[in-house]
């Protein structure tokens, strides 16, 4: 990536915070840098002519047609500006001689708090009485809560998010179980959480809270088996991955009264909608359209990792990544994919 002019960068799916954070980035004034409002995809991939490097999102597709078109072009780096890579297919990029990196922790706080906005605003509906007053309706018929303390949360996925969602709920005197594939019973000792099953999790826990990656083995983990053996009435937080849970089981099990309510910061079928304006057009999307209409469902765009100090690790770490490539120097530790 080393010539005489500035190596061209292009940055996919590019909003507002991401020119502002990634301007301020120390280094970037060593390349030339391009934002697209769209997405990278086969049919965009020839925007990336005369680009070394290009940087992208969670919903840009990196499948290998999209990587043989950017291979073809020359582009010799993906980077990722988001921890997750389930969109990229690091098989073909090996064979395509292409270096693939992401942000593996940006901010773990940033996701773990959101995740408390969640539960907190939808158990006590402050969502719905913010409306309620500004329309001059002061009535508290339908308002009611429960407390945190005494209950008990189930979190699937004890790593850096999953365990400060832990210590908080334990902050709020909640009794915390978890699941995880490889459980740490020494921090778990540390911490006074209980390790169970995820059976024996759903049936004993007021509150599940999904902290785990997408793989094969969690596509689709909360679907109509683990519903039926929720606790009845019992509230679903996912700010992880949409395909965690599967809408349609999610949606009868709220017919049905057996969620008592459901807070989502991701949807498995995000793609095109979640961080857009869709204000002025019909949603397309049957079952988002559905979930929506729920008065027990809480939904946010995909933004637990919006805050100034997540923005601003993205972009160091990325823009490091970059001019460590771009000198021939090793990459940072664990964001090598």
């Amino acid at each position: 990536m080393t010539s005489s002019a500035k190596p061209m960068i292009i940055v996919y799916d590019a909003k507002s915070y991401d020119r502002e954070y990634f301007g301020a980035a120390e280094g970037i004034e060593r390349f030339h840098v391009r934002f697209n409002r769209f997405r990278l995809e086969p049919e965009t991939a020839s925007s990336a002519e005369g680009a070394q490097a290009v940087c992208v999102f969670v919903n840009d597709d990196l499948q290998r047609p999209t990587l043989e078109t950017l291979a073809r072009l020359g582009v010799r780096m993906v980077t990722l500006r988001c921890a997750g890579f389930n969109n990229v297919d690091c098989k073909a990029a090996k064979q395509l001689g292409m270096t693939v990196t992401r942000v593996p922790s940006y901010s773990p706080h940033a996701v773990a708090e959101h995740t408390l906005a969640l539960i907190l605003t939808l158990n006590r509906k402050t969502h719905r009485a913010f409306n309620r007053v500004r329309e001059l309706d002061f009535s508290l018929d339908g308002l009611v809560g429960f407390d945190l303390h005494g209950k008990t949360a189930g979190i699937i996925g004890t790593g850096k998010i999953g365990r400060l969602v832990c210590r908080i709920l334990k902050g709020f005197g909640m009794r915390v179980i978890a699941s995880d594939v490889y459980p740490d019973m020494e921090w778990a000792a540390q911490n006074g959480v209980e390790y169970a099953d995820n059976r024996a999790l759903a049936q004993r826990s007021d509150i599940v809270s999904l902290h785990t990656p997408l793989t094969s083995e969690t596509d689709h983990i909360i679907g109509s088996e683990f519903i039926a053996t929720m606790k009845r009435g019992a509230m679903l937080i996912n700010v992880s991955r949409g395909r965690l849970v599967h809408t349609a089981a999610l949606i009868e099990g709220l017919k049905s009264g057996q969620i008592g309510g459901v807070a989502l910061d991701v949807y498995e079928e995000e793609e095109g909608i979640f961080f857009e304006d869709l204000s002025g057009r019909v949603l397309q999307d049957d079952e988002l359209a559905r979930l929506l209409t729920f008065p027990n469902v809480l939904i946010t765009s995909h933004q637990a990792f919006l805050t100034r100090e997540a923005l601003s690790e993205i972009s160091r770490v990325t823009v490091e990544n970059l001019l460590r490539f771009a000198d021939g120097q090793r990459l940072l530790e664990g964001t090598a994919l």
